[in-house]
């Protein structure tokens, strides 16, 4: 399953998956793995998606430039 991580609290990584939230241990995850990242969840298994995850980011940085143009 494919989710984005929204935050993690202490140790816990709540990440969105459907537009609904899953709680998973952070230690499940990559050390490098951050808030806003893509990741698919595969079992047993976390993968970031880095590509993805940096497009995402741009897309989210163009809306936001265009919502703040003065």
């Amino acid at each position: 399953m494919k989710g984005i991580i929204d935050r993690f609290e202490g140790d816990i990584a709540v990440v969105e998956i459907d537009g609904k939230t899953m709680d998973f241990p952070k230690n499940f995850f990559p050390k490098e793995a951050k808030t806003g990242d893509v990741v698919v969840i595969d079992g047993d298994s976390v993968k970031v998606l880095k590509e993805e995850t940096e497009k995402r980011r741009k897309e989210i940085e163009t809306l936001m430039n265009e919502l703040f143009e003065d």
